[in-house]
């Protein structure tokens, strides 16, 4: 095994060398399970459907991307049902499923050198809503004490933690959609520092009628009914996204650790970037081409270097004109391959952008580009290579995946083969 450097003037040995993923475990409204969701990705087949886990006959959007077929008795002790919230017992059956796929064993590693990063944008929000209800309608003393902790953004890492008896340094980052790429260069740096594993990214949920009202006031919902016109990225017919649940949790790991113990690698985390809006209304230009220029170079590499870009697709007309503009500026106008299996889960919160991070090592290790369903050509003012329909074959060796969050982050990671 082979490990990349970033070449940075006045980077130490340890700075330069590139962290790699070992292990993947996934939740998403198209497939429970890594490869059962990546081969559904490949088909082309999308997640998104009526919501059934409540009634929405009184709200204007009705679609969303649910997790289907997830038995929680079947993936989490008895014990810590009463204790968790649907978001983070998805996150730990990922969790589960990403260290099996490293063969990483907690048990066996030194005490304090493993850790958990997440990403979290609204924590435990269905277990909140119950057990305000419990307060309205029954009295405090209804109220489960499981309350104090089960809704905070910061769950899944202390759950992951606790469970698997990963007691390095750990922490949350909370910056919504651009969440699962921050949490991944947290865990990067923690690596840097000593640790030899995290588990890192995002896995979010907020499908309650709480949350929906949540969705709803932030204006940004489809409420088409059509699922195959409700998220439309880069379309001229683009107005809104649909929200969905899930997320992906990877295994990150010291390069010379993995290769010691023989760890079969999905890719090298080569660099990362992110930067921050201007305030709306000051004239400022949107700064996401300034977060893939910073990662490219933290990576060590130009814009030729990129094989595809795994797009943060916001569907919704202005946001998609000012990415598309981003990628020509860097690229040159349909020079590059985009692609957004985003249309297929709808957008994840936290847990969209790791779920990009894992179809983007999954594209390498079989040299695929996952396919952009539904949206179609892409509008005029949008000038890129939109990947839709088909799947198409690579070479590629280095992946540019892009996130925004909401109130303006704006993240970028770069992943290389080894």
């Amino acid at each position: 095994m082979t490990t990349e450097t970033a070449v940075r003037p006045g980077a130490t040995r340890q700075q330069a060398v590139a962290p790699v993923v070992t292990g993947i475990g996934v939740t998403a409204p198209n497939g429970l399970g890594t490869e059962a969701w990546w081969a559904a990705v490949l088909r082309g087949e999308s997640g998104i459907r009526p919501v059934e886990r409540f009634d929405t006959a009184q709200y204007p959007a009705k679609l969303a991307g649910e997790v289907p077929g997830f038995d929680a008795a079947a993936h989490i002790p008895g014990r810590l049902l009463p204790q968790t919230d649907h978001m983070t017992r998805l996150a730990l059956t990922a969790a589960d499923e990403a260290l099996a796929d490293a063969g990483v064993d907690p048990a066996e590693l030194p005490d304090f050198s493993a850790g958990v990063i997440t990403a979290s944008s609204a924590g435990g929000f269905e277990f909140g809503q119950k057990e305000l209800q419990a307060l309205w309608s029954q009295g405090g003393q209804y109220v489960s004490a499981y309350q104090s902790f089960a809704w905070f953004y910061a769950v899944n890492t202390g759950q992951i933690s606790i469970k698997n008896g990963l007691r390095g340094p750990s922490g949350v980052l909370v910056s919504e959609q651009a969440g699962g790429l921050d949490a991944v260069a947290q865990a990067r740096r923690q690596l840097r520092k000593g640790l030899r594993v995290v588990v890192t990214g995002g896995v979010d949920s907020s499908l309650c009628p709480w949350g929906w009202a949540a969705h709803l006031a932030g204006g940004e919902l489809s409420t088409s009914e059509d699922p195959a016109r409700a998220f439309l990225p880069f379309s001229a017919e683009a107005d809104g996204h649909v929200v969905g649940e899930g997320g992906a949790l990877l295994v990150l790991e010291d390069a010379a650790s993995a290769e010691a113990r023989g760890a079969d690698v999905y890719g090298a985390i080569a660099g990362y970037a992110s930067t921050f809006d201007p305030a709306p209304g000051s004239g400022g230009a949107p700064r996401l081409r300034a977060a893939a220029e910073l990662a490219l170079r933290d990576a060590g590499l130009t814009p030729a270097d990129v094989d595809v870009v795994f797009a943060d697709a916001a569907g919704r007309r202005t946001a998609d004109r000012e990415e598309a503009e981003a990628l020509a500026g860097l690229f040159g106008a349909h020079a590059v391959p985009v692609t957004a299996p985003k249309t297929m889960t709808g957008r994840l919160a936290a847990g969209g952008a790791s779920l990009d991070l894992a179809a983007a090592l999954l594209g390498l290790r079989d040299q695929v580009i996952p396919p952009t369903v539904n949206a179609g050509a892409p509008a005029d003012d949008c000038p890129i290579d939109l990947v839709t329909e088909v799947r198409r074959p690579g070479p590629l060796r280095t992946a540019l995946v892009l996130a925004r969050g909401r109130g303006g982050f704006n993240s970028a990671v770069v992943v290389r083969a080894v």
